[in-house]
């Protein structure tokens, strides 16, 4: 019968309707984690099934193609492949549920349950592609959004709806800082995306730093650095995915992922798998317009919805080099940078925040003209007094010689004070607002 209904379909002047006929393939070469496939005519990010020794399957997506070859990558661990492996296509969409039930638990990078408590029964489901909002119709970024973190909540007001970056090398308290946004923000939701880590540290993050109340109301979405690149890709793309569900609930969310820089890396590692062209320092085209797509999805939603997405993306910095190509590239097209410095880590300050270059752009358009020309005092003399740090240090500096540099020199202790804040602590944007008028004018301390 599909012999005829081939036959029949040349004939027929309506290409809609011809049949869409899947044949199988087979398994030709593996090299790393790429595998090669003939004989089964599929789009890029379709799924199929791949045969292993056992009689098993294992599930790849199609992420390329020469000539008549696929490129496939396996989503999870591929044991046991052999050579002319059957191929199978199927018409799996990656359908993840979400709602309410989502709160509170732990799932990997296709939204399977990692705690162990059961499936999530819930109704609805979204896709890992998100919609495109165009950006007329989005919602303008009009309202703070309280992270209970002092020095941000004055110095770099975040507003409902921004996209930051956190840039920071290894050991500097990123997921520290990162932890006590989950438990004092006032986002109503947050979706948590842990990327490309080390699997001790995701039970580490949800045991120790996010602890019982604030899961409570998170997601958290976990795809550790042993899972295979295209699962790490799925994590980033899912963590947003349900960030848009809950935005387009109306729900203010905070959405948390550390990091976009193992996002990029998994991006790199399948780019390369396929053959593309690596280009500014190892890294593919590709990566650099995989990264705006993912980070763009996050926002406010459309205009009347109520819902918001206010996003802190982690990049690490090697070696704590800010030209690094990710970071450079993130900086560009996010809405500021907090960068965390390994200097104040070193000599005790937490959060080790770097005044100087750190940054919101949207600060001036969610606080008030007064706040804003504290928070410029605030780091004016903060930077006057590093840039005379040494001539200060070694007794050069003669006092009276600037009238600023001596008011720098007087408010320092308080300033530090005023930078630093214990894991216990939360600060709302007002009380941070007032310390930092109390900061600046009271020289003593």
């Amino acid at each position: 019968m599909s012999v005829l209904a081939n036959r029949l379909a040349q004939y027929l002047p309506d290409a809609k309707l011809r049949p869409r006929v899947k044949s199988e393939g087979r398994l030709v070469r593996m090299v790393g984690l790429t595998l090669e496939a003939v004989g089964c005519d599929m789009p890029v990010g379709s799924y199929c099934s791949v045969e292993t020794a056992s009689g098993s399957f294992v599930e790849a997506e199609v992420v390329g193609f020469s000539g008549e070859r696929l490129f496939l990558m396996p989503v999870g661990i591929a044991e046991g492949l052999k050579p002319s492996g059957r191929v199978i296509p199927n018409d799996k969409a990656v359908n993840i549920p979400v709602g309410p039930e989502l709160l509170g638990r732990v799932l990997n990078g296709i939204g399977e349950p990692l705690d162990g408590k059961g499936p999530i029964n819930s109704k609805e489901t979204i896709s890992l592609q998100g919609k495109v909002i165009n950006p007329l119709d989005r919602k303008p970024i009009d309202a703070t959004l309280d992270v209970g973190i002092k020095a941000i909540n004055a110095l770099f007001t975040v507003g409902q709806g921004q996209r930051i970056g956190l840039f920071a090398g290894s050991g500097v308290g990123k997921s520290m800082l990162l932890g006590m946004m989950t438990r004092f923000t006032e986002a109503d939701i947050i979706i948590v995306g842990l990327v490309g880590e080390r699997g001790r540290e995701v039970k580490e993050f949800i045991d120790q730093i996010l602890g019982h109340e604030g899961l409570a109301r998170s997601v958290v979405v976990a795809s550790p650095a042993d899972d295979s690149p295209l699962m790490r890709l799925r994590a980033a793309m899912l963590t947003t995915s349900i960030a848009e569900y809950f935005r387009d609930q109306g729900k203010k969310v905070l959405m948390l992922m550390d990091s976009l820089t193992r996002f990029a890396q998994a991006q790199r590692e399948i780019a390369l798998a396929v053959g593309e062209p690596p280009a500014t320092k190892g890294y593919p085209p590709s990566v650099f317009a995989k990264i705006p797509q993912l980070v763009e999805r996050a926002g406010n939603g459309k205009e009347g919805t109520g819902g918001s997405i206010t996003a802190f993306y982690t990049v690490l910095t090697e070696g704590d080099d800010q030209q690094d190509p990710i970071a450079d590239a993130t900086r560009a097209i996010l809405d500021g940078h907090i960068v965390l410095s390994r200097r104040l880590a070193e000599e005790g300050h937490y959060p080790a925040i770097d005044p100087e270059a750190s940054i919101s752009r949207v600060m001036p358009h969610v606080v008030t003209p007064e706040h804003l020309k504290m928070a410029y005092q605030f780091k004016q003399l903060y930077a006057r007094y590093q840039q005379s740090k040494d001539l200060i240090s070694v007794g050069a500096y003669n006092k009276g010689a600037d009238a600023e540099i001596d008011a720098a020199i007087a408010l320092m202790p308080n300033m530090k004070r005023f930078l630093q804040q214990d894991l216990k602590e939360s600060f709302n944007v007002v009380t941070s607002f007032q310390q930092m008028h109390m900061t600046l004018n009271t020289p003593k301390g």
